[in-house]
């Protein structure tokens, strides 16, 4: 049997509160951070759900802006390619180690042309 889990908003009040709110059993409540509004409504939602505390989860939804949003899809599209620019980074160093040694060089001569160690060379031309 699956845990029940409740949903609770959390909406920036007045000053430093933020207000809870779980509309599926009628529970409001307000913290000052974030962190600590599940563990703040619990014992309101046990209290008017008739379920004991410790036998459901709660999901915190906090209600911010879209812009909020939109900037964070866009800080993830770019960690996105950031990681994608640094693998085609990778393979192209690879490339340029090989190239250096299939021409002859020593692994010491490889890694100072290319500002690593000669281990690393080593491992790039692998």
């Amino acid at each position: 049997m699956s845990r029940r889990t409740f949903t609770v908003t959390a909406e920036r009040g007045r000053g430093p509160w933020w207000v809870t709110e779980c509309a599926e059993v009628g529970a409001v409540s307000q913290v000052r951070r974030l962190d600590q509004a599940a563990d703040d409504i619990r014992e309101a939602i046990a209290y008017l759900s008739g379920l004991p505390e410790d036998s459901f989860d709660i999901e915190v939804a906090p209600v911010l802006p879209d812009a909020f949003w939109e900037a964070m899809r866009g800080a993830e599209d770019q960690r996105a390619a950031a990681a994608a620019a640094n693998r085609a980074a990778a393979e192209l160093n690879q490339r340029a180690a090989r190239v250096l040694r299939d021409e002859g060089l020593t692994l010491r001569d490889v890694g100072h042309l290319m500002g690593v160690s000669h281990q690393r060379a080593a491992q790039l031309a692998g």
